[in-house]
């Protein structure tokens, strides 16, 4: 593949962006595992084998990906939209390349999956592979999703047995069960869910009369929110962090 090409696929802007990038020698390339150092490169043409490539543009390092994966440790005050309407979108927090990886529809960039309300914190998955997404989102494949819950009221046996067996939410006759609950302590419940419903956690708990605080996610499948990723950063994720949010899929 032209190194052109590599970097239009990476999301560095047009073709002929990229072409001048590299023309003005702003863009070294070496392999992944090799000890050899990065080599500049001006010839925009010039052909490379994509899979285990890496790149430095403008001083930044990159790794060649088909697709990207993304965890991003979501603050609170940001919302899952490209278009926000209070308070800033969560795409801010990424690097444009993430933002500008070229689609086959209109939209370009990585897209969250699913969405975290804009008063939740905790672990975010974005992805530029929409089967990944439909498999992560759809209700079918009960990936389990692990929830810590600051609560208003003291928790009690009642609420977390009602939790377990089902509650009934005001638009759906369906009780919704947690997968597993438990109070950690008088206010700080550990809720998993295998499904997704509009503000779910907060109406499961308003249905057994207590009122959601603060709402922190942090596991899904049986991969953590690393401890050293503060909020607001992110980092890619690779083939064993897939296959730990997938593996209960």
């Amino acid at each position: 593949m032209q190194l052109q090409d590599i970097l239009y696929s990476q999301g560095f802007g047009t073709r002929r962006v990229c072409a001048g990038l590299i023309q003005q020698g702003l863009v070294q390339v070496y392999k992944e595992n090799e000890s050899l150092a990065p080599v500049t490169i001006v010839q925009a043409a010039i052909e490379f084998e994509a899979n285990g490539l890496r790149f430095r543009v403008q001083g930044v390092d990159w790794p060649y990906a088909e697709r990207a994966y993304i965890l991003l440790n979501k603050p609170a005050a940001t919302e899952c939209s490209q278009k926000p309407s209070t308070y800033p979108s969560i795409y801010t927090l990424l690097p444009t390349p993430l933002r500008q990886r070229p689609q086959k529809g209109a939209v370009q960039g990585v897209q969250a999956v699913g969405r975290l309300d804009q008063d939740t914190t905790g672990m975010l998955l974005l992805t530029d592979d929409g089967k990944f997404i439909h498999r992560m989102s759809s209700p079918r494949h009960h990936v389990p999703k692990v929830y810590e819950v600051t609560v208003k009221h003291p928790l009690d046996e009642r609420q977390v047995s009602q939790l377990l067996a089902g509650v009934v939410l005001d638009d759906d006759p369906k009780p919704v069960r947690a997968a597993a609950c438990e109070a950690m302590s008088s206010h700080h419940l550990r809720l998993t869910l295998t499904e997704g419903k509009y503000h779910q956690v907060k109406r499961m708990l308003a249905a057994v009369s207590n009122r959601v605080e603060a709402l922190h996610r942090s596991q899904i499948g049986s991969l953590r929110l690393p401890d050293d990723l503060a909020p607001g950063q992110w980092r890619w994720l690779d083939a064993s962090d897939l296959s730990r949010i997938q593996e209960s899929a």
